[in-house]
């Protein structure tokens, strides 16, 4: 017996929609390697028609007030709530995380998030109005940018989605968003949710590939593009609204180090950097996946980490004692265990280093030490479960190492010495710095980093700015 597969579709000016080609992708649970649904491979006049519906609706939500913006994204904050058991259902199947860890650990920050822009759609500020010059006034107006083009990555599916459209919508913008290819039912859903709420055009959805994300970019209608994914598509992206001066928000790849000191606790340093290594199957560019650890305490901490990834268990999404599950598609499995395979003869492997299982993505939890700075391991960004360990003889050096890689999104300190650990946040160049922790994140605060991990923000008021310009009115007091 065939089981009939999920029709996906697009979400256009208010309608759900076929490609107009009739093309289609397969969408694959990766917990199952099984093809669940099939998802619309938008071409041109798909992307046409959604750009065309988010700029008829744009000049009647620019004019919304923040008051209306606010009720608007408060009622998508509720329903979101309402319909939390099949919204992570849906984000379940997408990507093969565990159902309970995505109810408790996604989906309430997720709505916190769009609670939040709610209410900075109320608060812009700015500088006040004065006479900068005789006999004139000026003030500045923040506006909304237009339509922007929005993409969000497979790894946090639900998630980056609210952190695409919830600052564009909240400061006035309407918004055309593409999820992965291989992870678009649940921003489907997200869609059906909001239907009820937004006026038709103001947020759109279409489903695709690389190519209807490229055309997406390079259409004329968005004022700004804004991705979320690899720094090669970070680079094209780029380059392609380059052409007509677009704006653009780039939140690329990470490599975040995570420096261990002597007097560090080292056993709740090993549980937590575990916990923020193996999160999400280390599918994070925050996760905790490059630590740097005192020479004196290496031997100890080595040993305490790979007792840790042996304990840690990954599975099905109903499993209820596992952290995390499988990898995102079958190129994601090759290129993690790929680093493992490439490893110098200096390198060892102290926990981990294969494939759990023959059904679907999932790779072991995995600790390699004895690494260098140059290698292949260290300066590239791995996405998947595996946490590596070098030394460092004292403050200078675990800088050095800690900045030297071509990512500059986050990175921890573990130690007692609050001297020390100002000391590092200042000269380390991230985007953020935990201290003593890592991975917390909060609406009030900014996420976004240097280097080759992009520009812009998400997240607090100066991801909310970054959908707004800036226009300055002057008049004369003479009449």
């Amino acid at each position: 017996m065939t089981t009939e597969l999920r029709r996906l579709r697009n979400y256009i000016g208010g309608e759900f929609k076929d490609a107009a080609d009739g093309r289609t992708t397969e969408v694959v649970n990766p917990a199952t390697g099984e093809v669940y649904a099939t998802a619309p491979l938008s071409g041109q006049a798909d992307v046409d028609a959604a750009m065309a519906a988010a700029a008829a609706a744009f000049p009647g939500w620019r004019d919304t007030t923040p008051a209306e913006r606010q009720k608007a994204l408060l009622k998508i904050a509720d329903a979101f709530e309402a319909r939390a058991e099949e919204l992570v259902a849906a984000e379940s199947e997408n990507t093969g995380k565990p159902l309970g860890l995505t109810a408790s650990e996604e989906l309430p920050p997720m709505v916190d998030q769009i609670r939040f822009f709610a209410g900075a759609a109320r608060m812009l500020e700015g500088r006040s109005a004065g006479e900068y010059m005789d006999g004139m006034t000026s003030i500045i107006r923040r506006e909304p940018v237009g339509v922007c083009a929005q993409v969000a990555p497979w790894n946090y599916p639900m998630m980056m989605a609210v952190w695409k459209f919830a600052p564009a919508i909240a400061a006035g913008n309407t918004v055309v968003l593409k999820p992965s290819d291989t992870t678009p039912a649940s921003t489907v859903l997200m869609a059906e949710i909001i239907d009820s709420v937004l006026p038709k055009g103001v947020f759109n959805v279409i489903c695709g590939d690389r190519e209807t994300g490229k055309a997406m970019v390079e259409h004329s209608v968005p004022a700004m593009a804004s991705i979320t994914g690899s720094v090669r598509a970070g680079m094209q992206v780029a380059e392609s609204a380059s052409k007509d001066v677009k704006r653009v928000h780039l939140e690329l790849g990470g490599k975040a180090p995570v420096v261990v000191f002597e007097d560090a606790d080292i056993a709740k340093a090993v549980e937590d950097i575990a916990v923020a290594g193996y999160f999400n199957a280390g599918q994070d560019c925050t996760a905790a996946t490059r630590v740097l650890v005192h020479e004196s305490i290496h031997d100890e901490f080595v040993t305490a980490l790979a007792k840790a990834a042996t304990d840690t268990k990954t599975g099905q999404p109903d499993d209820e004692d596992v952290l995390y599950g499988p990898l995102n598609n079958p190129n994601q499995l090759k290129q993690v265990a790929g680093f493992i395979e490439r490893l110098p003869a200096h390198a060892k492997v102290e926990a981990g280093g294969h494939q759990v299982g023959e059904k679907g993505y999932f790779y072991a939890p995995t600790v390699v030490s004895g690494l260098k700075q140059d290698d292949e391991i260290i300066q590239n960004e791995v996405f998947g479960p595996v946490i590596t360990v070098q030394s460092f003889t004292d403050e200078a050096q675990a800088l050095q190492y800690a900045n030297d890689v071509e990512y500059a999104l986050a990175s921890s300190v573990w130690t007692k010495d609050h001297a020390r650990a100002m000391r590092m946040s200042k000269n380390l160049d991230f985007g953020c710095v935990w201290i003593n922790t890592h991975i917390p994140l909060v609406a009030e605060m900014p996420h976004g980093g240097y280097k080759k991990s992009g520009y812009g923000k998400d997240l607090s008021a100066y991801g909310f700015e970054d959908y707004t310009r800036i226009k300055h009115v002057m008049t004369s007091l003479d009449g």
